[in-house]
């Protein structure tokens, strides 16, 4: 007789220590939603671990840069729900005051990672690549502000918080993204699944993905209170303002124009071979 504890299968989620993404997976990670026989349990990692993870094919479901997708897009499908999309906004270049742009992209910018989709995004707007040092993205404030570069790229709730930390703003690149496109979204962070699942599972994984994204938006307050917990000194304000930032509608279904966010950016960074091949997108619907 098989017991429930063997029949559970086990659904390994990985997702950044961050509020919006502990927004969305808030009723997964209380137990929610109803379930069946997958069991998911949450692997919290920053998201240039994650996306390392993913080269390796490590976890059956995960967060990871639409950089790091570019490599690993045969790998893992690319769930239809779960991304964090900027519409006007997003990462942004920060350093002391008085620097000017021209001059700190000549020299050190410090980086939250190699496969970040703010690595690619600022390697499209300087026209190249620049010289960079690799730091966790919780520290990249500091290392600005203490001078250990000239300038740092800064995603997260630091895009909230930079100024309490003394530093100016240079260029918000999902700013410079809506110009550069006529107002596509930038498409930052995705959520995807592995492929050898079957088809039928990954599309129920979806399925759970996007009701505990809309879980979180029908509850609000009490998806909030549990996002907090991983806001790093964020109030309840700024919480609130950046949680909306990144898990809104969009996060329920790409739609058109963040679809073609996607592709018009895979599309530029292959044709400025920032990324090795060509990437055809095919989008997973739940179930």
């Amino acid at each position: 007789m098989t017991t429930e504890a063997t029949a559970k299968r086990l659904i390994r989620v990985g997702h950044s220590p961050d509020p919006d993404d502990a927004f969305m997976f808030y009723a997964l990670a209380k137990n929610a939603l109803d379930t069946g026989e997958l069991e998911f349990t949450h692997v919290l990692q920053d998201i240039e671990s994650l996306n390392l993870m993913a080269f390796r094919g490590e976890l059956e479901v995960t967060a990871v840069s639409l950089h790091a997708y570019a490599y690993v897009h045969k790998k893992y499908a690319l769930m239809n729900c779960g991304a964090s999309l900027g519409h006007g906004y997003g990462p942004i270049l920060v350093a002391r005051p008085g620097a000017r742009i021209e001059d700190v992209l000549k020299s050190r910018v410090a980086i939250p990672g190699r496969l970040t989709t703010a690595f690619l995004t600022a390697q499209l707007f300087n026209k190249g690549k620049f010289a960079y040092e690799e730091h966790p993205f919780d520290t990249i404030l500091d290392v600005v502000r203490e001078g250990k570069a000239d300038a740092g790229l800064v995603i997260h709730e630091g895009q909230l918080t930079f100024q309490q930390e003394g530093l100016v703003k240079l260029v918000d690149l999902g700013e410079w993204w809506a110009q550069e496109t006529g107002g596509l979204p930038l498409p930052l962070g995705v959520d995807c699944v592995r492929r050898d699942l079957g088809e039928e599972l990954v599309r129920r994984v979806t399925g759970y993905l996007e009701r505990s994204i809309r879980y979180a938006l029908e509850h609000r307050d009490d998806a909030l209170t549990y996002a907090m917990e991983f806001g790093r000194g964020l109030n309840r304000d700024l919480s609130d303002r950046f949680v909306g930032m990144y898990v809104n509608e969009s996060t329920l279904d790409f739609g058109e124009q963040g679809k073609k966010g996607v592709q018009e950016l895979l599309k530029r960074a292959y044709d400025a071979r920032l990324i090795p091949d060509p990437v055809e997108v095919e989008f997973v619907y739940g179930i």
